[in-house]
């Protein structure tokens, strides 16, 4: 809810870069703090809504492409500059009063526009009437002509026929002789001197003087002279601004600023967020967190939760019910570590931050058609990602890594992917999953944990109670979500029943047998790495046996010490277009 556009693009660049300079963060939460003592945001909200979109503006000024409406949004912001640098006074922290230095007024160059520019222009400067009245003598005179040339004939006329005494004397015009003057034949002889003879009619002569001679170059030309003399002049208002941009856009750098700051007090006050702390050891303490955006859209409270990493609790491994929340209790992890490393005041109880260099997320499903990659491709591309570049400092957030292919393909592979996170990268892991052997690992590593999404279950019904506790979760309640959803009841009955033989048959066996030896695999790991050893390829059981192509064939048929070196390329060129 930034004031102006220049706010809105600064902090979504702030969003995209989040800072690890721990002095300019709390810079930031210093000015923040000040704006929130003093109210001082309010005042500076309200002046800000004033001002519009300087910095493009100031582009459009740099490339001389300015329209005469961008003059006069310019001219009415920075007239309200005083104004904003009043309400800066209000703030008491030593970097607002830095930003506020940076952020010039321009007086005379208010002056200056406000005399050059009418109050609302044109859109465009190519039918003119932008230029105000009373800034240039030339441009007002061949207004003035092309505008009152009617009365300034009938002015001449009045003068003329006094200074002659010639009452048939009149001032005319006709598109082949221009301006004239035009005398009966009986009153011609009274013609002064000056008069030069122009026409001779019948009973009348026409006459020009000097003066309405130059009078008719002005006025046939007032029209396109004025615009051409306007354009000028709008040019040179252009060129005087380019010569001051710099200094400009400096000033609009710190209205942008300002503008966040006072945007994000505005927030930390309304939503009541707090001022995280930041520590130069890693770790990661939230107290009653909560979801900004989520907690914006809701009717009911939201509820909050705890965040706790340190060296003992590197991985947090979360299960629980289907819409229980567990993607939005990791995202609002992200989201405060976010929001903290651009400065921002956070949504919680307290937060307790060591500096984060990358946040990496592999959530959601989605595929790559355009790039032909299944959804499973893309999910392992951007897991792939995590594990080269994820560090002791990252946050990680996987949700349900795995979950595009088979179970126990799937299930390995999750496995394998989270004790790569813990064991080399140590980083600080949200690790979201509906395969339950996963909580095993908590069992083999000291630093991972199991946290779970409580719910519980009232007359066949599912009430999500969104509370996160300590230990694995008993059950997924799939088939309640899914009678939610509207699911057909005979669909249900009948799923339940396989549920049931599922769980009491083979697949469970074999399940527990594997998690069983991925738990022994890595508790050796732990206590003494083993060297790597080669693995068996997975066989495809529906697929058809392959068969020796062509070239295979014919390389088998070859005896290459009985071919010459001809022979051989010619018998090259032949497999080759057997391919």
């Amino acid at each position: 809810r930034t004031a102006t556009s220049m706010g809105s693009r600064l902090l979504r660049r702030w969003l995209n870069r989040p800072l690890r300079d721990q002095q300019v963060l709390n810079d930031r939460q210093l000015s923040i703090a000040a704006m929130i003592q003093s109210y001082g945001y309010e005042n500076i909200h309200n002046v800000l809504k004033q001002i519009g979109d300087i910095e493009r503006i100031l582009s459009r000024i740099a490339l001389r492409s300015a329209r005469p409406r961008d003059l006069a949004r310019l001219r009415d912001a920075l007239a309200v500059l005083p104004s904003l640098q009043n309400a800066i006074q209000d703030v008491d922290a030593a970097p607002v009063t830095t930003l506020g230095q940076a952020i010039s007024t321009y007086p005379q160059l208010v002056e200056h526009l406000q005399k050059a520019i009418i109050d609302n222009p044109p859109v465009v400067i190519r039918d003119g009437g932008v230029i105000a009245e009373g800034f240039d003598d030339e441009l007002d005179e061949l207004r003035g002509i092309s505008e009152n040339a009617g009365q300034y004939l009938i002015d001449i006329e009045t003068r003329e026929r006094e200074a002659t005494g010639i009452s048939t004397l009149k001032v005319g015009y006709n598109r082949v002789h221009g301006y004239f003057i035009e005398i009966s034949k009986a009153q011609s002889d009274k013609a002064p001197v000056e008069y030069v003879r122009r026409q001779t009619l019948k009973n009348a002569e026409r006459f020009i003087t000097p003066e309405l001679k130059e009078f008719e170059d002005k006025a046939l030309s007032s029209k396109s002279r004025a615009l051409s003399r306007e354009k000028a002049l709008y040019e040179e208002v252009i060129e005087g601004l380019a010569q001051q941009i710099a200094d400009l856009q400096q000033t609009a750098a710190g209205i942008a600023e300002l503008d966040v700051l006072s945007n994000l007090a505005e927030r930390a006050v309304t939503q009541n967020y707090v001022r995280p702390v930041f520590v130069k050891e890693t770790g990661l303490n939230i107290q009653q967190g909560r979801h900004p955006v989520v907690e914006a859209v809701i009717e009911d409270p939201f509820v909050a939760n705890d965040v706790q990493f340190d060296e003992q609790r590197k991985m947090l491994i979360i299960t629980g019910p289907n819409m229980g929340g567990k993607s939005t209790y990791m995202r609002q992890t992200a989201h405060i570590v976010l929001m903290a490393h651009i400065g921002s005041y956070v949504p919680c109880e307290a937060a307790t931050i060591g500096l984060v260099d990358r946040i990496f997320t592999r959530m959601g499903s989605s595929d790559d058609v355009a790039g032909g990659r299944s959804t499973f491709m893309v999910e392992m591309t951007e897991t792939a990602n995590i594990l080269h570049n994820a560090t002791e400092h990252s946050l990680v957030l996987m949700d349900e890594v795995g979950r595009g292919t088979s179970t126990f393909d799937g299930l390995s592979l999750a496995w394998a992917c989270a004790d790569q996170l813990v064991q080399k990268a140590g980083s600080y892991t949200l690790f979201a999953t509906h395969y339950f052997e996963m909580t095993q690992l908590a069992e083999n590593l000291d630093n991972v944990v199991n946290v779970h999404l409580t719910a519980t279950e009232h007359k066949d019904h599912i009430v999500f109670l969104h509370h996160v506790e300590e230990g694995p979760a008993s059950q997924s309640y799939g088939l309640q979500v899914a009678k939610l959803a509207g699911v057909p009841d005979e669909v249900i009955e009948q799923a339940k029943s396989k549920l049931v033989s599922l769980e009491d048959g083979s697949v469970m066996e074999v399940a527990l047998k594997t998690t069983t030896k991925l738990a022994q695999a890595t508790k050796q790991a732990v206590q003494a790495p083993a060297s790597p050893q080669p693995l068996s390829p997975q066989s495809d059981l529906f697929a058809m046996p392959q068969e020796p192509s062509k070239v295979e064939l014919a390389l088998k048929k070859i005896s290459p010490d009985e071919l010459s070196p001809r022979q051989a390329l010619e018998l090259l060129y032949e497999l080759k277009a057997k391919l």
